[in-house]
């Protein structure tokens, strides 16, 4: 419970100060003003704003639909952009209102606020509205990755009532001070909040298809940075300003901050002293016309209604049809019994296994195989759900029981707009090719090794420990840029590569054996003697391997898992620093398994191409970036000890390892066997 709820204590924190910071400062510029007669209209706007979000989010919990992403980001890009507009509007009003801080303050700030409610309130709706509904679309996803919601809400909670006192002190505080001081600082605060807000809001356009540009960094700080650090969150909460940002978003706050904290600035400067001002006649009611007046609920009760009125209209207009309407009966002779032509949008089917046998079953494009969804071992006589986009297009469903014949069902076709993403199956014929290639890379590396652990093995016979301690690291890169045919070397693995984590007297337990072991004499002193054994034991090993590979087998599948597991292991053992037996060099096995895992995108690139385009620009900029911070960390044959990397350096090479482990964690679906294929 606790793991969901922390990210969702940062989300409340970060988005509540967003919005609470403006609030509060228009509500003590009320107060101040002495106008609190205009307050409700602020808590209107707020209130409505809560009950958007609150709808918004029961659409999501009660429906199977979502708000698309490019829609979301879209949509509060927009609310930025417009928050915005009004939030500049309202400090210059405080800017003109500092020049009067006599009596007539009162009727000047009436008059300025006379251009009507609607302005008071759109102004705090439009501060809690952006926020509300990015704090519910990721409350709900939290919630459904961890399949409970009281972790995720009760961070979020704690995380918006943190937030709540820390705009409630910059109110009091504000309520304390000088008026004209008020003014000047207040709308100096505004200025810089409403250009981060820009800022982020112009990203959202960016990540919305709206705007260019959404690739063209001027800052990336992500490496390191912890985005999900608690000063990242207070940082990105009140300026709005993130690790990562487009030139756009840094070209369109700078220009925002320096033209209008300068007109700003210069509005205070020249401020003219006060002039005594006539008093404004009150405006009274004609004679023996009754003034009738709204009661003060009407409004405030509307805005809540009407959200959570359209909300049931669209929970009750969109709820699934009964259960049973929705079942897909599979079963080892027929495929998609009860199946017909979906509604585009998010969908569920109810899959139930009506043979005897356990099936794969896919939800595909009958012309070109492309799965929309799957589910693998569908148990007979179970049903489980399967969730999939549909848009317009032909759709089928194909069963392959375990042990027999692939079947299809009767194609169906959607009408339309939208577009569904499929993927295109692979078969192993398809990895044939790239396991061939990959094979005879392994191949030839292990013959180089072969060569390389001999050498090591006269070096140490020959008592040759200083040229020892270099040709062992040579050897070792070498094995370790081999990743990807780990899991076929079977026991051979353990013998030239294996730790001394797990044995009964580790370090000087009889059966700790290969690279490391030698590590570990040549690095704590042992003489030749000690180690000749293990040298050319590592020899005959190696040259075992190499004679076995050809005929080992490889399974293709293995391919893809590698692309992610490589660096996996990297970042667990190599970057904390934990297989290092003495030589501080872990930090040139992780260069090792980075040149491993671009040799295997290499052989896996023709089948990238065609499934994701864009994914494998974006891998090559993130390896790219490990590399540099790999190539700062030694020079010629010395490379820095992970334990003497600065903190900020190993917290970058940390981030930048996980951010490309990210990118690379779709490769294994794209790239699946499935037997639909």
């Amino acid at each position: 419970m606790w793991d969901d709820a922390f990210p969702s204590f940062l989300i409340g924190l970060r988005e509540g100060l967003e919005a609470g910071l403006i609030v509060s400062i228009l509500v003590a510029t009320l107060v101040r003003a002495e106008a609190r007669s205009r307050l409700p209209q602020v808590w209107t706007g707020v209130l409505a704003a809560v009950a958007v979000a609150m709808s918004f989010g029961a659409v999501l919990t009660f429906t199977a639909a979502s708000m698309p992403q490019t829609a979301q980001e879209a949509f509060g890009g927009i609310l930025s952009v417009i928050a915005v507009a009004f939030v500049t509007a309202m400090v210059f009003w405080m800017r003109r209102s500092a020049r009067s801080l006599s009596g007539e303050l009162k009727e000047k700030v009436t008059g300025a606020l006379a251009m009507g409610s609607g302005v008071l309130i759109l102004t705090s709706f439009l501060a809690v509205g952006r926020e509300g509904l990015e704090t519910a679309l990721f409350l709900w996803t939290t919630a459904q990755a961890a399949g409970e919601s009281a972790g995720p809400l009760t961070g979020a909670g704690i995380g918006l009532v943190l937030a709540a006192g820390l705009c409630w002190g910059l109110y009091r505080r504000v309520l304390k001070i000088n008026l004209t001081k008020f003014f000047t600082a207040t709308g100096a605060v505004l200025i810089v909040i409403a250009a981060g807000v820009l800022g982020y809001g112009l990203r959202d356009l960016q990540e919305g298809g709206v705007l260019p540009g959404k690739t063209a960094y001027a800052v990336d700080l992500a490496s390191s940075i912890d985005a999900g650090s608690w000063y990242s969150t207070l940082v990105q909460g009140v300026l709005n300003l993130t690790p990562t940002m487009t030139w756009l978003q840094v070209v369109a706050y700078g220009a925002y901050l320096v033209v209008v904290m300068t007109l700003f600035v210069r509005g205070v400067r020249d401020t003219p002293k006060p002039a005594k001002a006539e008093a404004s006649p009150a405006r009274e009611p004609k004679a023996g016309r009754p003034v009738r007046r709204r009661p003060v609920w009407v409004v405030p009760a509307a805005v809540v209604a009407v959200p959570a009125v359209i909300a049931g209209l669209v929970v009750a207009l969109s709820r699934p049809k009964p259960a049973g309407d929705q079942t897909v009966a599979v079963s080892d002779t027929e495929c998609g019994k009860g199946f017909s032509a979906p509604k585009p949008g998010r969908q569920t089917f109810q899959m139930k296994n009506t043979g005897g046998k356990t099936s794969e079953v896919y939800l595909i494009d009958p012309s070109t195989s492309a799965v929309y969804g799957e589910i693998e071992g569908l148990a007979p006589g179970t049903t489980r759900d399967l969730v999939a986009t549909v848009a317009g297009g032909t759709y089928a469903w194909r069963c392959v029981p375990t042990g027999g014949k692939a079947v299809t069902s009767k194609a169906v076709t959607v009408s339309g707009g939208g577009a569904a993403k499929p993927v295109v199956p692979v078969s192993e014929q398809d990895l044939a090719a790239p396991l061939k290639a990959y094979k005879a890379y392994v191949g030839q590396g292990l013959a180089t090794l072969a060569g390389q652990t001999r050498t090591l093995a006269d070096d140490i016979h020959g008592n040759h420990l200083d040229k020892a301690r270099t040709d062992w690291l040579t050897a070792h890169r070498t094995y370790s840029s081999l990743g990807a045919a780990y899991g076929t070397f079977e026991d051979f693995d353990q013998k030239i590569n294996g730790r001394a984590d797990g044995l009964p007297d580790g370090d000087q337990d009889k059966d700790f054996a290969g690279f490391h072991r030698i590590e570990y004499g040549l690095w704590h002193g042992q003489s030749a003697k000690d180690l000749t054994g293990p040298a050319e034991q590592l020899a005959t090993d190696v040259a075992g391997l190499r004679k076995a590979f050809p005929g080992q087998d490889f399974d293709p599948g293995d391919l893809p898992l590698r692309a992610h597991e490589i660096l996996e292991n990297t970042l667990q053992f190599e970057l904390t620093g934990d297989t290092d037996e003495g030589s501080g060099t872990n930090l040139a096995t992780a260069d090792a398994n980075l040149a491993g895992t671009r040799e295997l995108l290499t052989v896996l690139k023709p089948l990238l191409t065609t499934r994701a385009p864009r994914q494998l620009p974006t891998v090559d900029a993130d390896i790219a970036r490990v590399q540099k911070l790999l190539d700062a960390a030694h020079d010629g044959d010395h490379w820095t000890p992970v334990d003497r990397l600065s903190p900020a350096g190993r917290q970058q090479l940390n981030g930048a390892t996980g951010q490309l482990l990210e990118d690379l964690a779709p490769i294994p679906d794209l790239l699946e066997i499935r037997k639909s294929a």
